[in-house]
């Protein structure tokens, strides 16, 4: 059975915990983030071949968040742009503080 989960965080929530509570909450055991929009004060991102996270503080736009979700791991990919119109994208992480908010 196919069913379409949509929901909204609210400002100081950690985007990743938010998602990863809400999936085992839902034992959703193999989902997607087809859409995903909002803003950040903080974000921790893990850019492409890099063992660490790149963080900075700020406000930012949530330009994408797609992935994959479940209770069994997860994998979700962020892009984001500042003040600027500067671009990064990457993996998610924890630390990823939301500003006004985030829906999926």
């Amino acid at each position: 059975m196919n069913k379409t989960h949509a929901f909204r965080l609210k400002p100081g929530n950690d985007l990743k915990k938010e998602i990863e509570s809400y999936v085992r909450m839902n034992n959703l055991q193999a989902g997607w983030i087809s859409c995903g929009v909002g803003s950040l004060t903080d974000y921790n991102i893990r850019f492409a071949n890099q063992p660490e996270g790149s963080k900075n503080s700020g406000h930012f736009e949530i330009v994408s968040l797609t992935g994959t979700v479940s209770v069994n791991g997860s994998h979700i990919h962020i892009t984001i742009s500042d003040s600027k119109g500067k671009t990064i994208g990457g993996h998610l992480l924890d630390g990823n503080l939301i500003y006004t908010t985030a829906e999926l």
